[in-house]
Order: C-alpha cells, then structure tokens, then sequence
C-alpha cells in the first residue's frame, strides 16, 4: 500500500482542494489499493534462475504473464504459489522468492492484469479471477508434489480471499504463507486516509467506497486445516502489525505466528525468516515436526 496523494497547485483554497480531491476518489477509488506498473527491475538470470514465461488469457481477454521459475535441485520438495504486494510488478517482487528454488522448491510468480507484461486495468474482482487462472494453470503443470500459496501485503489479503472461498483450491494445498496482509479494505483504507491531513476528516466516508465483500478477517477461518503461516513485522509503518495478529486470532488451527522485523515486505531479505518458511513447509513431509520458534 501506498498512502493516498494527489498533487495539486490551485491556490484558491482549501475546501476546492478536498473537493477534487473526492472527486478523483469517487471516479476511482481502486487506486488506493493498485499501483501497477510496466518496469522491467531484474529479471530471474540476474538471480542465476532458469525461467519460462507463462501466458494465460482470461475469459474477458486479458492476457496474463507471469515466471515459473523451475528448481535444479536433485530432491524437488513441492512449489510454491506466489502473489505480490499492491505497486511494481513482479520484477521487482521476484527479491521475494528467488532463494525458493535453490531450495528445492519451484516458483510460480504471476502479474495481474496492469501489471508488468499484463494487459488490462486492476480491480479487486478482476485481480480475484487472475489469481484463479493462475492457481488452476499451475495445478494442471505441477502433477505430483505440495503446493504452497504464499502471499506479501495485497497478494497475501487476496490469497486468504482466494483459499479462504474456494474448498475446491484448499483441496490442492498443503500450507499457505501470508506476509504483511491487511485484514480489511476499508480498514486500512482509513488508516491510510488518517494520515494526510487533507483527507483526514473524511476517512470514514472515503473508506466506505471500497468493498468489504473481500475482506480476509470474513474468510480466513475457512482455511483450516490447512496450515496457516503469518508473518507481520511490528516496525511496519504501511501495514501496522495489528492486522497480522487480528488474523492469527482468527485463524483456525494449525496456525502458527512469526513476529518480524523492519519495514514492509522485507521479510525475505533476512536468511532467519526464508527458514521459518522453509521449516514450516516440510511439516507436509514431516507431519510430527513442532515448530517451538513460532507462535501457535
């Protein structure tokens, strides 16, 4: 997320400011949730990663491109699902991932339409349908082994959505892994609102613009028992950590809490927290395993 803006040079007074300012909200309020763009950051051989370029079309014609990024490894552990945050494109959220398959896991990494190669505009249903196309191409590609959703900031509310609604999905998973997510739209629709001072006093009517049909706090008990992974930094100034935790008191069981540190999504920077991920996910091989450092 992003916190909302708008640059305006009328000088002619507050209350004409706040106005455009609602009006460009009301002819699109998504924008406080998608910030795509079409900026080529790296790419998988700057990691030392093989990659094949996947393309899928949706059914209102949008073409969708992500990376399945295969493992070389000699043991291939199962593959992982994931589902980038709100802004760039996954050229940029592939810093994320890259040190999965060196661990013998492939990676499935997918834009949404507006993102990247995607065509198509961003908005929270078309995002949803994405997401599904994505998840029922990767099913039909990887024929034996675990699967995993893993989700940083937007893809992680979306993907609790997503597993969350669809018993047919939580059927083909063996974990789900959520970083950052919010738990509700309009929530922290008007946190982000409380902190620009121009948009302050209107952060309950503006918030109420966004849909609460999707909200991850109404689904994420479905899950169960799949197990559930939740990690939230408490230093995180976009996401506050308060919606982390209201998640994991949600959740149903096996859940488990990890605690983290520094700023949004940098989880996977940190060599401590890719093994978190990496022990929670071989509990599908080694069902018994406890896992001590973390919070159930």
């Amino acid at each position: 997320m992003k916190n909302p803006h708008v640059v305006l040079s009328d000088s002619n007074g507050t209350g004409k400011l706040i106005l455009v300012f609602i009006v460009l909200l009301i002819s699109g309020c998504t924008n406080l949730v998608f910030y795509p763009d079409k900026i080529r950051y790296t790419t998988p051989s700057d990691f030392g990663l093989e990659h094949e370029d996947i393309f899928l079309t949706s059914t209102d014609g949008i073409q969708l491109h992500g990376w399945f990024l295969p493992s070389s490894v000699d043991k291939i552990k199962g593959t992982v699902f994931f589902l980038h945050g709100n802004a760039q494109n996954i050229s940029a959220h592939i810093h994320s991932v890259h040190w999965l398959p060196k661990n013998g896991y492939h990676v499935y990494l997918i834009d949404y339409r507006g993102y990247g190669n995607s065509t198509g505009q961003p908005t929270v249903q078309g995002v949803i349908d994405d997401i599904n196309i994505g998840f029922t191409w990767l099913i039909q590609r990887v024929q034996k082994g675990p699967i995993y959703l893993m989700g940083q900031s937007l893809g992680a509310t979306l993907g609790i959505y997503f597993v969350g609604s669809r018993p047919k999905v939580r059927e083909q998973l063996a974990g789900v892994i959520m970083d950052a997510g919010f738990s509700s739209f309009r929530v922290i629709a008007r946190e982000k609102l409380s902190d620009f001072w121009l948009t302050w006093p209107f952060q309950y009517p503006l918030s109420m613009l966004l849909t609460d049909n999707y909200d991850p706090e109404d689904f994420i008990q479905n899950i169960s028992p799949v197990p559930v992974l939740i990690m939230h930094s408490n230093d995180d100034k976009v996401v506050p950590s308060s919606h982390g935790q209201k998640l994991f008191k949600l959740a149903g069981k096996p859940k488990f809490y990890k605690k983290t540190r520094n700023g949004h999504i940098s989880t996977f920077k940190y060599k401590e927290y890719r093994q978190t991920v990496l022990e929670f996910m071989i509990q599908y091989l080694m069902p018994d395993a406890r896992f001590s450092h973390l919070a159930h």
